[in-house]
């Protein structure tokens, strides 16, 4: 049956600070390693910079170097490839998630909620709308980081989507609220969640152990990965998706409300 699977490739890397070319170079040489089908690769958040607050000497525009490169390398191994960037538009800077297909298709889901524990809401500006994008048959719902805090903005109202995808630079300090968190959100949300995180330090003294996660939607770890630099593939199944919302039928119970 078409749309059961979700191949999802998770890269965890240890970014190098403000380097674009570096990190690009890093990506293309993890994804031309990866063996066996993969729908969509996952990049973590500000991929080719780190959780940089200079955007005026970093920020590119929608047709920039690494947007070009997503693009690319969507077509060159047939796969959607995701993370977040640095992005300036109409004068104003964004912390963009992009979901590139190799039909040159883009979508794009800003950042909701920015981090001004570290400043982000002085240099960048938030974003006003969800996005769920759609592969065989599966629907993910983009987040970014500091999103993982507020489960309104997540909440699975119904039968929205089947994935919660966050991409991040959450520090190692934080880690255990980082995991809590994320097995929080597909409890509640009856969805598996995928976290993608990075490791290493950041010129701040910012220490990241990854604690890249997949969770079930029962809460369940299908797979977890501290302190090293990963490329993995999971599988995701839907048959036990939909057993667990046919069984516990937990999201019908819900308060209802509408996202300004």
């Amino acid at each position: 049956m078409r749309g059961e699977q979700l191949h999802i490739t998770l890269i965890q890397p240890d970014i190098v600070w403000e380097q674009k070319a570096e990190n690009l170079q890093q990506y293309e040489t993890m994804i031309a390693g990866i063996q066996g089908p993969k729908h969509v690769v996952v990049l973590p958040e500000m991929f080719s910079t780190g959780f940089s607050m200079a955007p005026d000497l970093l920020a590119e525009p929608m047709d920039g170097k690494s947007v070009r490169w997503m693009a690319d390398i969507a077509v060159k191994y047939r796969c959607i490839i995701t993370g977040s960037l640095i992005i300036e538009e109409d004068g104003k800077y964004y912390n963009r998630m992009l979901w590139v297909q190799p039909d040159g298709n883009i979508g794009v889901y800003d950042k909701r909620h920015l981090f001004a524990y570290a400043g982000e809401d002085k240099h960048y500006t938030p974003g006003e709308k969800r996005m769920i994008a759609q592969v065989n048959g599966w629907r993910i719902n983009l987040q970014v980081c500091y999103d993982l805090r507020f489960p309104v903005w997540a909440r699975n109202q119904g039968d929205e989507y089947d994935v919660l995808l966050y991409v991040a630079n959450w520090p190692q300090q934080r880690s255990l609220a980082w995991k809590t968190l994320l097995l929080a959100r597909a409890i509640e949300n009856q969805c598996y969640v995928v976290g993608v995180n990075r490791v290493g330090t950041d010129p701040k003294n910012n220490v990241y152990t990854g604690d890249s996660s997949v969770f079930g939607p029962l809460g369940d770890v299908i797979w977890q990965k501290t302190n090293e630099v990963a490329c993995h593939t999971v599988t995701l199944e839907k048959e036990p998706l939909q057993k667990v919302r046919a069984s516990l039928p937990f999201l019908n119970d819900a308060d209802k409300f509408i996202l300004l």
